[in-house]
């Protein structure tokens, strides 16, 4: 349904990685790509930004024209998640649902805390490691409710509707019952995944609790109307890229000539550096 196209050079910071519907339209992951596959059923896309047990920090550009994934820069250099004992990576496939917006001027009634000005986060939670840029078709489990560096930053729990075990995962707590330790280690991952940067651990709204799939729905649905103003320039667009394909009425439409022109500005993609050795080893929180 989806294709990826990607440009620049992998492991460096001119990689960037697009998407293409299957008329080889090209498409922002974070404009285009419908939020429900089907409203009907609560099924929604995911586009997965970095696949299981992998450490690249990858992201939707959201400040780029067609927001391509591209990887998170610190202090000029690429960013990698430390390997936290005992963890590999991210535990899940991680990602963002589209046509959502963390509005960073709304204070959030339910945490206290303005949004992270970023699409909402997705961990899905099923048997297959995905593939980065892939868009998946999820059904929504539950969410919690971390605060990053004083905002907002909802996590949604899905589950791949194609995964041999999804009819049995209908709510939050279907995922304590069918994998046990599963919820406890997403908080401690979500907790301590900064510590190696030296900064404090994350602190979250509900005492860290898990809220169920009505909770998340609500939240899914609020982020959809922020970024419906966001995309028709109804509020401030605190430097998001609106720029897009599909999305009729929206005065950041462009043209498929213009898009092609955005992308092309790109070089071809090619191997780029490797990825230092280190950077697979654990990292041990030492207490003094």
């Amino acid at each position: 349904m989806y294709m990826v196209e990607e440009r620049g050079l992998s492991n460096t910071t001119s990689y960037r990685l697009y998407l293409r519907n299957s008329q080889g339209q090209i498409l922002s992951p974070f404009h285009d790509i419908p939020l429900w596959a089907s409203e009907s059923q609560n099924v929604f896309n995911m586009v997965v930004e970095v696949p299981r047990w992998t450490i690249a920090k990858m992201e939707i550009a959201t400040m780029e024209p067609l927001n391509p994934i591209k990887q998170d820069i610190k202090k000029g250099n690429l960013r990698f998640v430390a390997n936290i004992f005992p963890y590999k990576g991210y535990i899940w496939n991680y990602g963002a649902l589209p046509q959502t917006w963390e509005d960073p001027k709304h204070t959030d009634e339910l945490t206290g805390y303005a949004g992270d000005n970023d699409p909402i986060d997705v961990c899905e939670i099923g048997t297959k490691v995905c593939t980065r840029g892939e868009v998946i078709q999820v059904k929504v489990l539950g969410t919690l409710a971390l605060i990053d560096e004083g905002e907002t930053d909802w996590k949604i729990i899905a589950i791949d509707i194609k995964d041999p075990e999804a009819d049995q995962f209908n709510n939050i707590d279907d995922v304590e019952r069918l994998k046990p330790g599963y919820l406890t280690a997403s908080v401690d991952w979500f907790k301590r995944y900064k510590l190696p940067d030296g900064k404090p651990e994350n602190q979250f709204a509900f005492d860290g609790e898990f809220k169920d799939k009505d909770f998340a729905m609500k939240v899914i649905k609020s982020t959809h109307a922020f970024w419906k103003a966001l995309i028709m320039k109804q509020a401030p667009t605190e430097g998001i890229n609106c720029t897009n394909t599909t999305v009729s009425g929206s005065p950041s439409l462009c043209s498929e000539p213009d898009a092609a022109t955005i992308l092309n500005k790109l070089p071809e993609f090619g191997m780029g550096d490797s990825t230092a050795a280190n950077l697979d080893q654990w990292w041990f929180d030492k207490k003094n």
